[in-house]
């Protein structure tokens, strides 16, 4: 179920995802938002950045199609970037303060993913409100209501805003939605009339639930980062992850615990360094350092 600073959303003409995320992107309450959004500076995030010139020095980093779920105590900010036509979403419970963030690329992911994405943070009680930020961050076309009217919507970011909006709805949990920054709201063009995204990631303040546009670099964007950008593409060719998000993040250990996927083999085939990567069928575990950064255990 789909909230709006308190109230219930039904449009009257809400049978299809679409029809309610259309609606959902003209109400006055998230316009405003989404413009407050646009107009604030983009954080840029390096392990200095975060390390050195902040007190935040705990950040977990999720990449495509992963998602975590972080417990405030342990976390001081979530987020991810890289995405295109991808969505980011942030959903957080006000009572216990538990933060779960997803980087979906694709609708057939939305019904379990935000399943997964809701393991820890909703509660027993069907009444509590959780705040849910959903920032997506490309949009090919430049208004939401013209590609209402194109016949072919595979690929671009439309059909999975639609998705999930419709999930939420359908979902028996309260969902506020707090920022819809999405399609139109967060395109840009050149010169040449080619769209690209104003901002291609965000973080979370666990302590305060704030979202902020940000990016990552190199140093941020970790532990593991090329296994588990291979992870992402092996994944579509693994049967266990199939319509499901990636897990790579342990809650209660505040750990990163990278399990092992099928290859193909040709690729193996083609490159024998990348054997070495997964020698045995356990995972990789990374665990926090004093710092906040990670180590391999």
């Amino acid at each position: 179920m789909i909230y709006v600073r308190g109230v219930p959303f039904a449009p009257a003409d809400s049978s299809q995802g679409m029809d309610t995320l259309i609606a959902l992107m003209e109400h006055p309450v998230l316009v405003s938002a989404s413009n407050s959004f646009k107009s604030m500076a983009e954080k840029k995030l390096s392990v200095s950045e975060i390390s050195v010139r902040s007190k935040i020095s705990k950040w977990v980093y999720i990449f495509q199609r992963e998602f975590a779920i972080v417990d405030p105590s342990l976390v001081d900010i979530v987020g991810t970037d890289e995405a295109t036509t991808c969505v980011g979403i942030a959903i957080r419970n006000c009572k216990s303060g538990m933060i779960s963030v997803a980087h979906m690329d694709f609708p057939n992911v939305v019904d379990v993913g935000l399943s997964q994405m809701l393991a820890l943070v909703a509660d027993e009680d069907s009444d509590a409100l959780l705040d849910g930020v959903t920032v997506q961050l490309h949009a090919v076309q430049h208004s939401y209501l013209a590609m209402k009217s194109q016949t072919k919507l595979e690929g671009y970011s439309y059909p999975l805003c639609a998705k999930i909006i419709e999930t939420l709805r359908n979902r028996s949990e309260k969902f506020q939605i707090q920022t819809l920054h999405v399609l139109g709201r967060n395109t840009k063009w050149d010169s040449e009339g080619i769209a690209y995204p104003i901002f291609h990631g965000f973080v979370m303040e666990t302590s305060t639930g704030s979202v902020i546009p940000a990016s990552f670099d190199g140093t941020s964007r970790c532990p593991d980062e090329i296994v588990r950008r291979i992870r992402v593409t092996a994944s579509f060719e693994d049967p266990n992850w199939d319509g499901r998000l990636l897990d790579t993040y342990d809650t209660k250990t505040d750990h990163f615990v990278i399990a092992p996927c099928a290859w193909k083999w040709d690729y193996l085939i083609k490159h024998p360094d990348w054997r070495e990567t997964f020698p045995s069928k356990q995972p990789r575990v990374f665990k926090r350092t004093a710092d906040g950064n990670w180590t391999k255990q």
